[in-house]
């Protein structure tokens, strides 16, 4: 299964995106709004400048409770890990896993144009694990 698969898969595709000048209070409310664990940080259309998560908020409000004044550009990761459309889901698990990530900006063309969650990758895997079961039970009852 590839990348291209799973973003078919989500109800809501559009990427919730956060200028890095926005303050911090600005984020929460956006995350809140839409209801996504993280925002991709962009000053322009289509290009990641970051990404910041509810994680990075907490992380933050806990050394300092006036973060909510700060910009998004203080809290949020700069080095962000994407991928591709094509890359397999297989690979995507393992970088969610060895970099401790759970969301990932999918770029087309260098673009960005799609965000994974580690909700969706284990929805289309355990889609894919009750197809295999389904094939499974039919070819063992087909007699």
């Amino acid at each position: 299964m590839r990348i291209s698969d799973v973003l078919r898969g989500k109800a809501e595709s559009a990427v919730v995106t956060i200028a890095p000048g926005a303050s911090v209070r600005d984020l929460v409310a956006l995350l809140a709004e839409h209801n996504v664990g993280a925002l991709i940080v962009s000053s322009e259309p289509g290009v990641v400048a970051g990404i910041v998560s509810e994680r990075d908020v907490v992380r933050h409000l806990h050394a300092n409770p006036s973060v909510l004044d700060a910009r998004v550009l203080d809290i949020m990761t700069p080095t962000v890990h994407t991928c591709t459309g094509a890359d397999a889901v297989t690979d995507l698990m393992q970088l969610m896993t060895e970099h401790r990530v759970r969301h990932v900006p999918v770029l087309t063309d260098g673009r960005l144009s799609g965000i994974v969650s580690i909700g969706d990758v284990v929805k289309s895997r355990i889609g894919e694990l009750e197809f295999e079961r389904d094939q499974l039970d039919h070819y063992l009852h087909q007699n």
